[in-house]
């Protein structure tokens, strides 16, 4: 983890940092100071609350989560903290919905969970908006 990081990014496994590559490059891009952790929302989910709540903390301000399939990433990082969370639904060759399955699942958040959600594989708008957020 990053000491200067505002925006942290995660995601579920290791195979899942190629589609978020996008997000990382422009916040580069912009300057922006982040991080990148892959932690599963279904593996390890007292990690992913471990990271959401101690992520203000750090000095980060938005939170980015990219997920494919369930996509319960976002959704749980959300559960553990006040700061914005921007969800990523991934495409999956496990999925037969080509991403739709991880769309739903990320804007059906419960009331009081907030979640922003962006276009599938669309992790530079992510960052993106992570970017106007910080400029707020």
């Amino acid at each position: 983890m990053s000491n200067d990081a505002v925006v942290g990014i995660l995601v579920g496994s290791e195979s899942d940092r190629e589609r978020m590559q996008p997000a990382i490059d422009e916040l580069a891009g912009r300057g922006i100071a982040h991080e990148l952790e892959v932690r599963s929302a279904h593996r390890a989910p007292d990690a992913v609350a471990e990271y959401a709540r101690g992520a203000r903390e750090r000095g980060i301000r938005v939170l980015i989560a990219g997920a494919g399939l369930a996509a319960a990433l976002p959704g749980v990082v959300a559960a553990h903290t006040e700061l914005p969370v921007i969800g990523v639904p991934l495409r999956s060759e496990k999925s037969i919905l080509d991403g739709l399955d991880a769309l739903l699942s990320i804007v059906q958040m419960p009331p009081g969970v907030p979640v922003a959600a962006v276009g599938v594989d669309s992790a530079r708008n992510a960052a993106a908006l992570a970017a106007r957020i910080l400029d707020s």
